[in-house]
């Protein structure tokens, strides 16, 4: 048994209820925000994040996140649909602000009655943002440093994601714990919801009591019993330590690769292979610096899709956050957050003894 549920086994009743209205108190913002039991947001992941998992996450007191990715509005609509038909909990929706189409994705969501839209991949355009809040949403957007949050602010933004380079998938290079005190002490105007890396709720405590409203997870929900992620997928994050996790290797400055967090496998071992080969023919005259550039970016054209959903975790893009490492089993969603809420109420209670409260 760990030391936090050593703590929770033996918190008297008076003790677990101090905590968890402590608990209540520290991410109130977030809660109000959402409008849910618990500020835990889940990351919207490509091929991952659809109605099962999102539902799962909003049933269980959470906030789910479909992730649109490239889908087209008449696919987002139906997805927005069959999410709504497995709960009545609000969940939000996550929109790539480089869609060709993020307009018409965004009149989609309003249309459906979704309440908050997720803008990420970049600075959202003003008129997405206008779009989304003229239509009664609330928008949220990431914020990679504090310059970019201010002026995200200014543009009209709700909330704000602050997501650490220990996160999976598509990264930035700031890890979490100086992304938190470069921006949560100087932003208090909107919710900052903290992402990277979390994997308990001791963690999560921390956060709060910072100054953040509340946290996004990814990894451990990507494993759980309701993602339609492939039993080899879940099963590789079982058995990988957060080491395995790494950001994908750019071989020559001339051909920028955008980090992706993910497991090391065969693919990257081979996407190594094809950087040098590619450089080489460059080199060699027989390939273009253009025709170069595209090769090395469609070496993962559809690797995240074969790892996920046909369960080839050796050739496929395993994505995930470093926090892959405290991935034990795969779990009902529900479990899961009831197991990050436990923790925060143990650390919270053990925290006041300590001070003698």
């Amino acid at each position: 048994m760990s030391n936090i549920s050593t703590q929770s086994a033996a918190l008297t009743d008076s003790e677990r209820t101090a905590a968890r209205l402590e608990l209540d108190r520290l991410w109130a913002r977030g809660t109000a925000f959402l409008g849910t039991e618990f500020a835990i947001l889940g990351g919207a992941m490509s091929w991952v994040s659809e109605r099962n998992l999102v539902a799962a996450i909003s049933n269980a007191g959470g906030f789910g996140v479909i992730a649109c990715g490239a889908m087209t509005p008449e696919l987002l609509e139906a997805e927005i649909a069959g999410t709504q038909a497995l709960t009545k909990k609000p969940f939000g929706v996550n929109l790539i602000t480089m869609h060709p189409q993020l307009d018409e994705l965004v009149q989609v969501c309003l249309r459906a009655g979704v309440g908050h839209i997720v803008l990420a991949g970049g600075i959202p355009p003003a008129s997405a943002i206008r779009i989304a809040k003229d239509g009664g949403a609330k928008v949220v957007a990431f914020a990679p440093a504090l310059v970019l949050a201010k002026r995200l602010i200014r543009m009209g933004v709700d909330a704000l994601v602050i997501e650490g380079a220990e996160a999976g998938g598509h990264v930035g290079p700031v890890s979490l714990t100086v992304l938190a005190q470069e921006i949560l002490p100087h932003v208090t105007d909107v919710p900052v919801f903290v992402a990277g890396g979390i994997a308990r709720g001791d963690a999560i405590v921390g956060f709060l009591e910072q100054g953040a409203a509340g946290a996004q997870i990814g990894t451990r929900f990507a494993a759980a019993e309701e993602s339609i992620a492939h039993p080899k997928f879940k099963a590789a994050f079982v058995r990988a330590n957060a080491r395995d996790a790494m950001t994908s290797v750019q071989l020559d400055p001339r051909f920028p690769v955008i980090p992706v967090r993910g497991l090391v496998n065969e693919g990257s071992r081979n996407f190594l292979a094809h950087q040098a080969d590619v450089v080489r023919r460059v080199q060699a005259g027989e390939l273009e610096k253009d025709a170069a550039q595209l090769e090395i970016e469609h070496f993962w054209a559809g690797a995240l899709r074969r790892a996920v959903i046909e369960g080839d975790v050796e050739n496929g893009s395993v994505m995930a956050g470093q926090s892959v490492g405290m991935v034990k089993a795969v779990q009902p969603v529900r479990e899961i957050i009831g197991e990050l809420v436990e923790q925060a109420v143990a650390a919270l209670a053990h925290r006041s003894s300590r001070r003698g409260n």
